[in-house]
C-alpha cells in the first residue's frame, strides 16, 4: 500500500535516539530544551512549549489563555476534532467558523459576519483558532484585526504547517496570534514519533504552559507560595497534567529539524508533478494563495460531480493506493450533535467534505509510486468511475 503519507527516518534520526539511550537522561534532559529553542529559532519566535502530542499543546494553550466554563472557542469545521476537544477539556463552548471554498481554511469574511452576530448577542468568543488546513495559513493578518477589534485571543493550529510561511515568514512567528501549535505525528512533515509544541512571544504564557504540562508542579522558589524546606521541595500550585515530551523524542525531532526545508521542497516537487499532471481534467486541485507558502502536509483533490466519492475511494484502495479523507466536518460527528449541531449548518465545509480525497504526497513518495498513482486516477476519470 502506498501511504498518503509517513515518516522518512535516516541513519542519523537512529543515532540521535540510541545516543539518549546510552545517556542518563530519557525525559527531562538536555534534549528536551534544544528542541523547543530549535522550533522557536527556525520560526523566529522566543519561546517554545513542547509536549506528548499537538492536542496536548492546544489543552494547555488554551487554559493558558483563560478559557473555561461559560466561554466559547470557535475554531474551522474542516481539522481533526481536537481543534475543538480542546475546548471541551477546559469547560468552555465550542461553535465553528465556515470555511473558505477555495483554500478550505476558515474564512476570515464568514468569521467576521459571525462575530458582528455575536457581539449584539452577547456571546463573543474568548479564543478562536484558525487550523491551517493541508499547511496553507490562513488569512491570519485579517483574522488578528478582528482579534483586537472584537477582543479575543488566537491559537493558530498548524498542526500542518511546520516549514510553512505567511507574508514571507515562517508560520509560528506569532505576529498574528497568541500562540502557535505544531504536531510532530509520524504522518505530519517532522515527526517525533507523537509529540505537539506551542511556539508564543509571551514569558507568562510559556511559564504556564510549563507548569501545565507537568503536574502543576513547579520547583522554582520564586513561584512557590510559601519558602521551599530543602533542595528536594516542590509545590503543586496549578492542576496540571503528565503531558511531558520524552528525550527521546525530543532528540528525534532534533535531528529531523536538519531536514525540514529539504522535506518541505521535495513536497512542492512532487505537488507540481500532480499539478501539471491533473491540470487538464475536471478534478479540483488545491488552490494556492499568493501569501502563502504551503508545507503541503496534504494533496487533496475535489472529484467532480460525475464521481461517486466512495466508489472510487475504494477503486484506488484496491490498487494498493492508501488515499485518505481529510475531514469529516466536527459538527456532523455524533458526539457533537448533542449541542444542536446539524447538516446544513456549515455548507462549505459540508461540499467540501462531500467530494474531497487526499492523495500520497510525502518526502519519501518514489517517482514510480506518484506515476503509478497518476495513472490510476487518470483512468477512473476517463472511465468515469
Amino acid at each position: 500500500m502506498i501511504p498518503y503519507g509517513r515518516q522518512s527516518i535516516d541513519a542519523a534520526d537512529i543515532e540521535a535516539v540510541v545516543e539518549v539511550l546510552n545517556s542518563d537522561f530519557l525525559t527531562q534532559g538536555p534534549k528536551l530544551p534544544a528542541f523547543e529553542q530549535a522550533v522557536a529559532d527556525y520560526c523566529g519566535t522566543q519561546f517554545g512549549v513542547a509536549v506528548n502530542s499537538a492536542t496536548s499543546a492546544l489543552h494547555i494553550a488554551c487554559l493558558a489563555l483563560g478559557l473555561g466554563k461559560g466561554d466559547w472557542l470557535w475554531t474551522s469545521p474542516n481539522t481533526f476534532v481536537a481543534s475543538a476537544n480542546c475546548g471541551l477539556y477546559c469547560g468552555a463552548k465550542v461553535d465553528f467558523v465556515d470555511i473558505d471554498p477555495q483554500t478550505y481554511n476558515l474564512c476570515s469574511d464568514a468569521l467576521e459576519q459571525k462575530l458582528i452576530k455575536a457581539k449584539a448577542n452577547n456571546c463573543l468568543p474568548k479564543i478562536v483558532i484558525p487550523v491551517h488546513f493541508a499547511g496553507q495559513s490562513c488569512d491570519m493578518q485579517r483574522i488578528r484585526q478582528l482579534s483586537q477589534e472584537y477582543g479575543f485571543k488566537v491559537i493558530e493550529d498548524a498542526s500542518h504547517a511546520i516549514g510553512s510561511q505567511y507574508l514571507d515568514r515562517p508560520v509560528g512567528n506569532c505576529q498574528f496570534s497568541d500562540i502557535t501549535v505544531f504536531s510532530f505525528h509520524p504522518v505530519k512533515i517532522i515527526t517525533t514519533a507523537e509529540g505537539g509544541l506551542a511556539t508564543t512571544n509571551d514569558a507568562k504564557l510559556v511559564e504556564k504552559m510549563q507548569q501545565l504540562r507537568s503536574h502543576g508542579v513547579t520547583r522554582d522558589e520564586h513561584l512557590m507560595r510559601k519558602e521551599p524546606e530543602g533542595a528536594w521541595y516542590y509545590q503543586q500550585i496549578d492542576l496540571g497534567f503528565n503531558y511531558r515530551m520524552t528525550e527521546l523524542q525530543a532528540a528525534l525531532g532534533l535531528s529531523q529539524m536538519q531536514h525540514l526545508d529539504q522535506f518541505v521542497a521535495k513536497r512542492h516537487e512532487l505537488a507540481k508533478i500532480y499539478f501539471e499532471a491533473f491540470a487538464n481534467t475536471d478534478l479540483i486541485l488545491p488552490f494556492q494563495s499568493d501569501d502563502s507558502y504551503s508545507s503541503f502536509h496534504l494533496f487533496p483533490i475535489q472529484l467532480p460531480q460525475r464521481l461517486n466519492r466512495r466508489e472510487v475511494f475504494e477503486q484506488l484502495r484496491a490498487q494498493g493506493i492508501g488515499v485518505n479523507v481529510h475531514y469529516i466536518p466536527v459538527h456532523t460527528q455524533p458526539y457533537y450533535q448533542q449541542f444542536g449541531f446539524k447538516l446544513g449548518d456549515f455548507p462549505n465545509a459540508e461540499n467540501y467534505y462531500q467530494h474531497a480525497i487526499s492523495l500520497p504526497l510525502h518526502q519519501t513518495l518514489e517517482p514510480q509510486e506518484q506515476a503509478f498513482v497518476i495513472t490510476t486516477v487518470l483512468q477512473i476519470l476517463a472511465k468515469g468511475g
